[in-house]
């Protein structure tokens, strides 16, 4: 699931602080992607479509939950380098991920583990079962590569998104964060080729070796944030390419999803990152083209040959047809959106891409509340009052989501921003310089990686 924050210009005054300049402006198209992505993967875990007729023969050829998450990812890869750059700060990149996503989680995981009853759960049950475990791969957010299940089903992208951090912090502290198109070309490659040979888990064959996997890979991870959140160029290198290590053996060795959807999902990432790039005139455009259209051919390419069997199982559809459509829907999807980025967008697409991250994490736990709710209730099978579930679904889906962005993300993000400041403050210097390439992107004017406040 895309994480996105509203970025901030800054510039450093006469005596070296950073000020705040004017807010950039909120991408309306990259607003209504993310909110219409979230309200479908809700559409979806409800199961709303089967309740309309030819809607189970949709599900079973077009995945919305595969077409969802694509186009997150989509949208991930084309702004979160963005973010990173325009700051041209490791440290305050990484704490405003930190502080923007966190708080959310761990207000819907303990509210969700404290309202709902065990029969309804939104947390599995093998979480709480083994809780120490559990609570310390989710806490990293590496649940996904350490075969350990999420405590709130959703959770499995923000494994992804996390790794996609790792890659693109590392790419970026030596330099060759404009190579997007490449290596997104080389995931793609390599999916398309092994995706079929390489089996997943391959390293937590069993208990014992999960448990020395989530040790490992804690110590390694703290390690390497301690060092990036350290404010210091060569602990911020070293930090940087020890997550990004860490990153790519998890990902090539232990995902929980099949190899070739692991490689097609950072392959999907980059290809974002290329569009973006593309965009604003970074590299060579025909490079960048040819790249992204690999990536979409060699995504279709393998799931065709590979979606099926047990594959079908992890990925959570019928057959290659289910992960292929939505594939190239995802991305036919974001270029549609592309085309319309200079267009004004509704209001309330707009509002519900602001609240799609507490749409996306909020929407398991209302689920289960209202199947709880309605357990025992005499409902409908035919008529209108088939949807009146539905009706209560989407109601406090919405609800939540505004109340928790309005109370929780909100509020956290901005005990972030002070956090920066206060470092800033802190260490007297107040920034590294930004500059300004031909495209209006923040670049910074030598490779300093000190605290900016957002």
């Amino acid at each position: 699931m895309t994480v996105i924050e509203q970025q901030s210009e800054t510039r450093p005054n006469r005596t070296g602080a950073a000020v705040a300049d004017r807010p950039v402006v909120r991408l309306g198209w990259l607003d209504a992607l993310r909110g219409i992505a979230a309200l479908l993967v809700a559409v979806h875990h409800f199961r709303i479509l089967e309740l309309i007729p030819g809607g189970t023969f949709f599900t079973r050829n077009f995945d919305l939950g595969i077409y969802s998450v694509m186009l997150f990812f989509l949208v991930s890869g084309y702004i979160v380098p963005a973010s990173l750059e325009r700051r041209g700060d490791v440290r305050g990149f990484w704490i405003g991920r930190i502080f923007r996503i966190y708080p959310l989680l761990i207000v819907v995981i303990a509210v969700s583990l404290i309202v709902l009853p065990a029969a309804h759960s939104a947390v599995p049950d093998v979480v709480v079962d083994h809780p120490v475990r559990s609570t310390l791969a989710n806490a990293l957010l590496m649940q996904e590569v350490l075969n350990v299940p999420s405590a709130i089903g959703v959770m499995w992208t923000l494994s992804y998104e996390m790794v996609f951090y790792f890659f693109v912090t590392a790419l970026f502290v030596i330099g060759r964060h404009r190579l997007s198109a490449q290596v997104s070309l080389f995931f793609a490659a390599v999916g398309l080729l092994f995706g079929g040979a390489v089996a997943s888990q391959l390293i937590t064959a069993d208990r014992v070796s999960t448990r020395n996997l989530i040790l490992a890979c804690s110590v390694v991870m703290v390690m390497g944030l301690f060092c990036v959140l350290s404010g210091r160029k060569e602990l911020t290198r070293v930090g940087a390419l020890l997550l990004g290590g860490l990153g790519l053996v998890l990902m090539l060795t232990n995902a929980r999803a099949p190899f070739f959807e692991t490689m097609v999902i950072f392959a999907t990432m980059f290809a974002g990152t290329a569009v973006y790039r593309i965009q604003n005139h970074q590299g060579d455009r025909l490079v960048g083209l040819l790249c992204c259209g690999f990536v979409l051919v060699a995504g279709l390419a393998a799931g065709y040959m590979y979606n099926r069997g047990p594959a079908r199982h992890q990925t959570w559809t019928e057959g290659w047809v289910g992960f292929v459509l939505p594939y190239f829907a995802a991305w036919l999807t974001f270029g549609i959106g592309m085309l319309l980025r200079g267009a004004r967008f509704p209001r309330v697409l707009t509002w519900l891409g602001a609240i799609s991250y507490s749409v996306y994490v909020t929407h398991v736990p209302v689920l289960h509340g209202v199947r709880w709710m309605v357990e025992g209730m005499d409902i409908p099978k035919s008529g209108p009052g088939k949807f009146i579930p539905t009706v209560i679904f989407l109601a406090l889906v919405f609800l939540m989501s505004h109340l928790t962005y309005k109370l929780v993300e909100l509020p956290g993000q901005r005990l972030g921003k002070r956090l920066l400041t206060h470092l800033a403050r802190r260490r007297g210097d107040g920034s590294a310089h930004v500059s300004k390439d031909a495209s209006g992107v923040g670049e910074p004017s030598a490779p300093r990686y000190s605290s900016l406040p957002k």
